[in-house]
């Protein structure tokens, strides 16, 4: 009977082994590449990765509800890991991702994969060299861009985390009164996502619009079809506050879950996505910049300018904690 019971204990200790062997991921991150990713780490580890794919709120609100079964929360922006992070646990804290990633842009519940610039576009037949001259996100709101802007709608979370920003690096008061000259300045109200400011400036409904810069790369690329291609020829690209703090930057970021039963697999997997053959695959696939040193980003979004000096002095986990601020005075400026 003991010999039975003890084999029985063995087969348990190597069947929850084997379940253990994975990691579960939640992603709102959209990209079949990812997936390619999640592959290779797989081929080389052993470890299976499983994905549950949604937008961001979806996906959250199903973490929250299933807890214990979720590893890691991969999604984009660092405002909205910081709003998550009551639900994320310490522990990427291991030598390599320390090493790898610079400390503005991690915590030990949440660390940046890839980076993002939010910057200017502008068509250069309406907007002239004088124009452009020292400009700063803060300048955006000069009476000189009336009816000129295009930008995302309040509620978009790249802007929130932009406002966030502003707010850490000028005071909430400063903000309020810039906000109200954003809206003022805009040449429409807000609408669509941020190839869509860009199609208006190419379109001649606006001289400047603000977007991430792996759109224009996406678009310059000819995946979202000629039209797109050739729209996005006709704009140029603009790194504001160059003669201050840098240009505002956010990251694609992976947090480890509270309760994730997976806990040593999930670091592994991080680990993994911030070594140069992952990050190389991200770079080229999604056209953001590598989080690494020692990794250059896509032809497209070098040709937009690699040498451009980057914000980092204001550590990004501000988004997350400034972003109840940033989305009030937005809102009482009437941004919509």
């Amino acid at each position: 009977m003991r010999k039975i019971i003890l084999a029985v204990s063995a087969l348990f200790f190597v069947f929850g082994n084997l379940l253990a062997n994975e990691v579960n991921i939640f992603s709102a991150r959209h990209y079949d590449s990812d997936v390619q990713l999640y592959e290779k780490f797989t081929a080389k580890t052993g470890i299976k990765v499983n994905v549950v794919s949604g937008k961001s709120g979806a996906l959250e609100k199903r973490i929250i509800a299933e807890g214990g079964t979720a590893d890691l929360y991969i999604t984009a922006d660092a405002g909205r890991l910081g709003a998550f992070s009551a639900n994320l646990q310490g522990g990427l804290t291991s030598d390599a991702i320390k090493s790898a990633v610079p400390s503005n842009f991690r915590t030990s519940k949440w660390v940046g994969i890839a980076k993002r610039a939010r910057i200017v576009y502008f068509a250069p037949e309406r907007v002239t060299g004088a124009e452009l001259r020292g400009l700063t996100y803060e300048s955006l709101a000069d009476p000189k861009w009336k009816g000129r802007l295009v930008i995302r709608a309040s509620n978009n979370i790249y802007n929130q985390s932009l406002v966030a920003s502003l707010i850490k690096n000028n005071g909430k008061g400063k903000v309020v009164e810039w906000s109200k000259g954003m809206v003022s300045n805009m040449a429409r109200s807000p609408k669509g996502n941020d190839r869509a400011q860009i199609l208006a400036v190419a379109a001649g409904e606006a001289d400047i619009a603000v977007a991430n810069t792996y759109y224009l790369a996406l678009m310059l690329s000819g995946k979202k079809g000629a039209e797109q291609q050739a729209a996005a020829k006709k704009v140029k690209p603009f790194f504001p506050n160059q003669d201050g703090r840098g240009t505002h930057m956010n990251i694609s970021g992976a947090g480890l879950v509270k309760g994730a039963p997976n806990k040593a697999n999930a670091i592994k997997l991080v680990e993994f996505l911030l070594s140069q053959e992952a990050q190389e695959h991200i770079v080229n696939n999604t056209f953001e910049y590598p989080m690494i040193a020692g990794v250059s980003p896509h032809p497209l979004v070098v040709n937009m300018g690699l040498d451009f000096k980057q914000d980092l002095k204001t550590k990004v986990v501000n988004y997350g904690k400034r972003q109840a601020d940033a989305l009030e005075v937005m809102t009482a400026a009437g941004w919509k």
